[in-house]
């Protein structure tokens, strides 16, 4: 567990212990793993891959197959304490919509989105003129899951627009150490290499 990446170590310590949650786009299970194991938290995840929810599966995690830009819908108000999202957000068709469902699904959204503010990227595209490839950012821009390239920033304004409350934010630097957001919003658009959210209604 010690390999837990970063934005998810950071997520974890937002997340109280024994509560239920649900993680969308769970991946191979290591959030939903690590807080059964630590936290004794009861998790479900979501994920779009079948590679992946045949690994949580095999890791003995509660997950099933579903496509957040549509599923979502089905689920109840208030149905988990968490919902959570980890590096997806800017993947998905419909980042707005899917962001309503989090806050209504969950009493709290956690969400991190990675920084395309970050300063490497901002050196890359004017030093070369090209989309940044970075260890963060690892595609080329013809094969991306990247959909909607935003900043730290572009996700506080996106909340405000709906009139969502962000309860708590940090930001995780390539060394991964973590700092508030809200301190100094444009130091972390600039330093930070994702931003961790935790948002309601």
């Amino acid at each position: 567990m010690n390999s837990l990446r970063p934005d998810l170590r950071a997520i974890a310590d937002m997340i109280a212990p024994s509560s239920n949650l649900l993680d969308v786009g769970c991946g191979e299970g290591d959030l939903l793993a690590f807080l059964q194991q630590e936290k004794k938290v009861s998790g479900r995840g979501i994920e779009l891959s079948q590679s992946g929810v045949n690994r949580c599966i095999g890791r003995g995690l509660s997950v099933i197959q579903g496509d957040a830009d549509i599923d979502l819908s089905y689920y109840p108000d208030n149905a988990y304490d968490y919902a959570v999202l980890s590096q997806t957000l800017q993947t998905l068709k419909h980042p707005k919509e899917v962001l309503e469902h989090m806050v209504r699904i969950g009493k709290h959204a956690v969400l991190s989105v990675p920084n395309f503010g970050h300063w490497r990227n901002r050196l890359y595209l004017t030093c070369k003129g090209r989309m940044p490839v970075t260890s963060s950012l690892s595609y080329q821009w013809y094969d991306t899951p990247n959909i909607h390239f935003c900043t730290i920033i572009d996700f506080i304004r996106l909340c405000e627009s709906l009139n969502l409350k962000i309860e708590k934010s940090i930001y995780v630097t390539e060394a991964g150490t973590s700092s508030n957001v809200l301190g100094n919003i444009k130091f972390a658009n600039f330093f930070g290499q994702h931003g961790i959210f935790m948002v309601t209604r």
